[in-house]
């Protein structure tokens, strides 16, 4: 069975059209009812037809007059008292139609005589004003207000997406700055690893500017890029570093935003292996287990620079973007813990795949 679009039918329909057919209801409903009592479905018909003539221009001139310059403005007090005058004025109206012509026509052999000017009656006849102009109200402001949360959504949409572009911009940079120092510090000693850091650098531009565009990546790919950011590391840093790499065999078929696991690893090296002459080391575990992914990025402290780092550690504009990039992605569906001792720190961030 095909599944009905109702926004598309409520929004798509030509506003005339769902205008006819409101009043066509509405007369029908009541003609009806009313007719159902003395078996006069006819006359009845005519009655509310002729009882329309007077309710549709007051629907209308609260519908676009009063809503869009009092209502919709916050001008309460002004559109009630507005409203109060509208349904008076055309109840008096409603009145004058019933004694000039209904009566006459419709019920012209009745011994009654209405009055003309007959102040009880027309407050009475404020019961076939009020109740399709209060139900007019209600379906412009729901109409309103849908338009204004589906536009409010958009706007949150768009705004989400702009600030996760930006967040991507700062990320690259970042990243890079710091890649094309290790390059830099091999070319000033000449060194033979030059040409191989150029090739991984040649390819980890290459994932960043053609992979990193949509919105979710495989695993394996993001893994393959972490791979190459150490391999690169540790031509630069030899012998005095000491990574260790445990991944999961189970990663085939998970999707992540790109660049969701690079900033932990970069950040360890930033702050557990840059500032430290002697022995450092990082570990590194990604695991999966059923849907929720987890990653441990361990790396020792640096002795000569540990008050700093205890700020910049936790501050440093590469931990801020991605925690920035969880919240907006995954919402509820992470949970990142940094924990801090005396010889490292660790960083251990969950994804809940299934909820994302």
């Amino acid at each position: 069975m095909p599944k009905i679009n109702f926004e598309r039918l409520m929004f798509g329909t030509p506003r005339f059209m769902w205008h006819v057919i409101f009043w066509l209801i509405y007369t029908s409903f009541f003609a009806i009812v009313y007719g159902s009592f003395e078996e006069d479905y006819r006359r009845q018909f005519q009655h509310v037809w002729l009882d329309a003539i007077v309710q549709i221009p007051a629907v209308y001139l609260v519908l676009y007059v009063l809503m869009p310059k009092l209502l919709f403005k916050g001008k309460y007090g002004q559109f009630f008292s507005a409203l109060l005058v509208i349904i008076l004025v055309f109840s008096g109206l409603n009145w004058f139609v019933y004694v000039l012509v209904q009566k006459p026509l419709l019920w012209p052999n009745d011994p009654y005589q209405p009055i003309l000017w007959n102040l009880g009656k027309i407050f009475k006849t404020t019961a076939k004003i009020y109740p399709v102009v209060v139900l007019a109200i209600v379906s412009k402001w729901f109409k309103y207000w849908y338009g204004q949360e589906k536009n409010n959504r958009r706007l949150s949409e768009e705004k989400l997406q702009a600030e996760l572009k930006f967040l991507k911009a700062q990320i690259h940079p970042h990243f890079l700055f710091n890649t094309l120092n290790n390059l830099y510090a091999l070319t000033l000693k000449s060194s033979k690893e030059a040409p191989e850091v150029v090739l991984k650098l040649s390819d980890l531009l290459n994932y960043m500017l053609y992979e990193c565009s949509a919105d979710s990546v495989s695993l394996e790919k993001e893994v393959k890029l972490v791979r190459d950011y150490i391999a690169l590391e540790k031509i630069r840093y030899g012998d005095r570093l000491e990574v260790n790499f445990n991944c999961s065999q189970h990663i085939g078929d998970v999707k992540l935003a790109p660049l969701m696991i690079l900033p932990f690893v970069e950040n360890a090296f930033k702050h557990g292996v840059s500032e430290e002459l002697d022995q450092s080391w990082i570990a590194i575990d990604l695991n999966r287990k059923e849907d929720q992914l987890t990653l441990k990025v361990e790396n020792s402290k640096s002795i000569q620079h540990q008050e700093e780092d205890h700020f910049e550690y936790k501050k440093g504009i590469g931990l801020k973007n991605v925690k920035r990039r969880l919240e907006i992605l995954y919402g509820e569906n992470y949970q990142l813990d940094i924990h801090e001792s005396e010889e490292s720190f660790l960083v251990v961030l969950k994804l809940n795949l299934k909820g994302h």
